[in-house]
């Protein structure tokens, strides 16, 4: 007998929009007249992004650390329109979802602290009536993926069953993380396999 799933909970990055590090980056330090390294390192190299991810440091706290490190302010602003200019939605998968049934009630758990929160909108805006505000980011919850405990939060805030829900993400470490906290599970790289794998847990 196949799984089935009732509810869809979808990660974003490389499920439903590509993402380029790089070119967010060269966006920030265009921003802040800054050399590329120096970006890369005040995001990436530092860990700042990582605490952030994790909900270690406040979204004030992290934008003025980030400009202190970068040597310019970073407003919410700047942060979103760097974001949107190294994202592009995966057109394709939004299209494979949005010919879901309408009574299938999707989310978003993605690894990212809260801004993404007010940036994911504005990327994926044709999915927006799908997803109904229920965008959430690990830095709200306190922790990241694959920790079993962030679906369980994640769950809790959507008043979702585990056994009913369906994950799905591109890092197979992440769908193991689901898989452990009794989700059903699957990755995928591209719109084709997610909607083979739709398909294989009855949502398609």
């Amino acid at each position: 007998m196949r799984p089935r799933a009732r509810q869809l909970l979808l990660d974003f990055d490389n499920v439903l929009a590509h993402y380029r590090r790089e070119q967010r980056v060269a966006h920030l330090a265009s921003h802040a007249g800054a050399p590329f390294a120096r970006a890369w390192q005040a995001l990436y190299g530092s860990g700042l992004e990582t605490r952030y991810d994790a909900g270690q440091v406040s979204t004030s706290g992290y934008l003025r650390e980030l400009g202190e490190r970068i040597g310019a302010v970073v407003d919410e602003q700047a942060w979103i329109e760097a974001r949107m200019a190294a994202t592009r939605a995966d057109t394709q998968a939004i299209a494979r979802l949005l010919a879901l049934e309408p009574a299938v009630p999707m989310a978003v758990l993605t690894n990212n602290g809260e801004l993404m929160a007010r940036a994911i909108p504005r990327i994926v805006a044709p999915l927006l009536p799908r997803l109904e505000g229920r965008v959430l980011c690990s830095g709200s919850l306190g922790r990241r993926k694959p920790d079993p405990q962030v679906y369980l939060h994640a769950l809790e805030r959507l008043g979702w069953n585990a056994a009913d829900t369906l994950f799905v993400d591109d890092l197979f470490v992440n769908v193991q993380g689901a898989r452990r906290a009794g989700l059903h599970a699957d990755s995928v790289r591209d719109a084709r396999a997610l909607g083979r794998v739709l398909k294989r847990f009855g949502l398609a």
